[in-house]
């Protein structure tokens, strides 16, 4: 038994247990509390060398704890990272490397796995991004309260909508506490802060006005003083485990990579890793062996005595943390994202300060002379180069075979969300059935510019910028003319404008990079519809129902075209069809009756909305189309009656 878990188990007056035996005594199990900072690099923490900030709640921390300088994670993007927190996992072997994926039930939680062991557990999130309604399911696993952002909200603001300050994240926290006192507790943070766009708030937007990064980071570390000072003010905070680490971190315009999810290079994967254990053991220590966020999970469980489950890529620090030195670890490092953009996804191994990143243009790093890695030294013959190649090849081949997980299934409206927080989704990208063999996709490295200027169009959207985002996009059309991308984003800026002739035209661009993607088809009708084109938008609606005949939207769509080229008959067909594939759509239904009232079938449209009707009391255009039936069967008192219904709810949607 190790030196270190005897020492911890008699804190924990647990007698000889071990990782595999029985969970200690409810009354003796330290509460966890796992605290995740978003976007945070590594070498922009006070303790970790940059003294150019002030961060003394982590400076605290790592003064009774243990601080790990080479901690790294295995993915630069926000929800696959936190997944490979949560469950020990690389992003190949749990599945999660897109946004909206499903956490496969296969692969336990540690929430799920510390709720079986007798703790109360609870999720508190900083960003829209980790919600397991949208983009994170699954996440939510294990954990009897998930603070998840609300469904529906009226306002425009970032603040509520996509994100939650540092403050009001704890401040939430506290409140479940204090709500549940008295058990043992997993309780896991989430700072979102750092992440871009940044704008901290008073008074380190002006102390940190020239660094405004750090002015996030710096604000993020005073939300986390306030939570320490809370478990300290309750008596918790001694007897606790406190685990706090960077999910990924932030390009900063090294290797022209402003922001993160490209690349691999330390600048996105290195991360601070700070370890409080109860009582303060080991206070002080600092490990330089390097580590991975994937050894979390199974560090939190061996401490607790909780069985881990048989297959993580993760390993318990426990040895490290007693001052033992094991085995060398390899990290890994994997990236997707860049398959949004129709770029080659990227691979990476770093192993006895070496660094291969497996990319169309592969390269290779001496991390003790270059550690800036500055100095690709590839060559495809070099020893370093063929063993770290195996080694990769052998991580690949281990992998879970791919299934048909489909890519992130997020509705518009959470797309919408996506851009507003500076990323693509999986529907921004063509069809993954027609994504090519990765190597002969385009290198990151060769568009980083391209991806820099797409996030800042996404950004200056948000802000309600589209002057600064047309003209991002239109440099990336100097960049690559053919950009799918860049002219679906003009022709939403167009179409949100008005400029319904303009955004056609970047709109049929996109269409001529094939093959056409039904969404895509659906916009660019609904422009030719709006910019006076209803032969186009019929067209163009048509050929792509031929693709793909079940597309409520394009159903909906083309029949109101058919409306207004009065062949009603045709208009009748597609809302049926419509009907078909949505049921419960009161949208559909009402343009159904429309159709039939302009054929004079006005008992159909009767008996088509009658039943939904009193359902449907907040929808005033239902009774408008029903006391247009009820006149053409002359029932003259239930057309007035009907349409009084409508003036009362058109009033009571007024703004007041």
């Amino acid at each position: 038994m190790r030196i270190f878990f005897v020492m911890l188990c008699c804190h924990l007056a647990v007698g000889a247990s071990v990782a595999r035996e029985p969970v200690p005594d409810k009354a003796s199990r330290p509460g966890v509390f796992l605290i995740t900072i978003d976007t945070l690099r590594a070498d922009h923490v006070h303790c970790y060398g940059y003294d150019r900030i002030r961060t003394p709640a982590l400076d605290l921390v790592a003064k009774q704890g243990i601080r790990f300088t080479q901690a790294f994670t295995p993915s630069p993007i926000t929800n696959s990272s936190h997944v490979s927190i949560m469950t020990g996992l690389l992003p190949s072997s749990h599945g999660v490397s897109d946004f909206g994926v499903p956490l496969a039930a296969s692969y336990p939680t540690l929430a799920e796995l510390l709720t079986k062991g007798g703790y109360r557990t609870a999720a508190f999130i900083g960003a829209v991004i980790l919600d397991s309604k949208n983009f994170a399911p699954g996440l939510d696993r294990g954990f009897e309260f998930y603070d998840n952002f609300p469904e529906i909200t009226t306002t425009k603001s970032r603040w509520g909508r996509l994100e939650r300050r540092g403050m009001e994240v704890e401040q939430r926290a506290e409140s479940w506490l204090n709500a549940h006192p008295a058990d043992a507790r997993f309780v896991w943070v989430h700072f979102y802060d750092p992440h871009d766009p940044y704008e901290p708030p008073p008074p380190y937007s002006e102390v940190y006005k020239d660094r405004l990064y750090d002015g996030e980071i710096a604000y993020a570390d005073s939300a986390l003083g306030h939570f320490l000072a809370y478990l300290r003010k309750q008596g918790w905070y001694e007897g606790s485990m406190i685990v706090v680490v960077g999910d990924h971190g932030e390009g900063l315009g090294e290797h022209h990579e402003n922001t993160h999810g490209i690349f691999l290079y330390d600048s996105t994967t290195h991360v601070p890793l700070i370890v409080k254990l109860p009582n303060e053991r080991e206070a002080g220590r600092t490990v330089d062996a390097q580590v991975r966020t994937t050894d979390i999970m199974p560090t939190i469980l061996e401490l607790l005595g909780i069985a881990a489950p048989a297959r993580l890529d993760g390993d318990s620090l426990e040895p490290l943390l007693a001052g033992i030195e094991p085995a060398p670890r390899t990290v890994f490092g994997e990236t997707d994202y860049p398959l949004q953009f129709r770029w080659a996804p990227l691979r990476s191994v770093r192993k006895e300060g070496f660094k291969l990143i497996e990319a169309p243009k592969p390269e290779l790093y001496d991390l003790h002379g270059d550690p800036g890695e500055l100095r690709n030294q590839y060559e495809p013959w070099d020893q370093t180069v063929q063993k770290l190649r195996t080694v990769l090849a052998e991580l690949i081949s281990k992998a879970p075979a791919p299934g048909k997980t489909s890519p992130g299934a997020v509705s518009a409206t959470t797309l919408d969300e996506l851009h507003a927080l500076g990323y693509l989704g999986s529907a921004d990208a063509r069809s993954a059935t027609d994504v090519p063999e990765p190597s002969l996709l385009p290198d990151p490295k060769d568009k980083i510019e391209e991806q820099n200027l797409l996030h800042a169009a996404m950004m200056a959207s948000e802000d309600g910028e589209p002057d600064k985002a047309r003209v991002a996009l239109q440099k990336v059309l100097q960049l690559d003319p053919g950009s799918a991308i860049a002219l679906k984003q003009l022709g939403r800026l167009e179409m949100a404008s008005g400029n319904y002739a303009k955004a056609a035209g970047y709109l049929r661009g996109a269409q001529d990079v094939p093959p056409n993607d039904p969404t895509e088809v659906f916009d660019y009708a609904r422009a030719l519809e709006l910019s006076g084109d209803p032969l186009g938008a019929r067209d163009v609606l048509e050929a792509s129902l031929k693709f793909n005949p079940h597309q409520f939207a394009a159903r909906l769509s083309l029949g109101r075209v058919y409306l207004r080229l009065n062949d009603l008959k045709a208009a009748e067909d597609q809302f049926e069809s419509a009907i078909l594939l949505e049921p419960g759509s009161s949208e559909a239904q009402i343009d159904l009756a429309k159709a039939l009232n302009r054929q004079k079938k006005f008992a159909e449209a009767v008996e088509l909305l009658e039943p939904v009707a009193d359902s449907s009391n907040s929808d005033a255009e239902m009774f408008v189309v029903l006391a247009e039936a009820y006149t053409g069967l002359g029932r003259r008192r239930d057309a007035k009656r009907a349409e009084s219904r409508a003036r009362a709810l058109q009033k009571s949607k007024r703004p007041q």
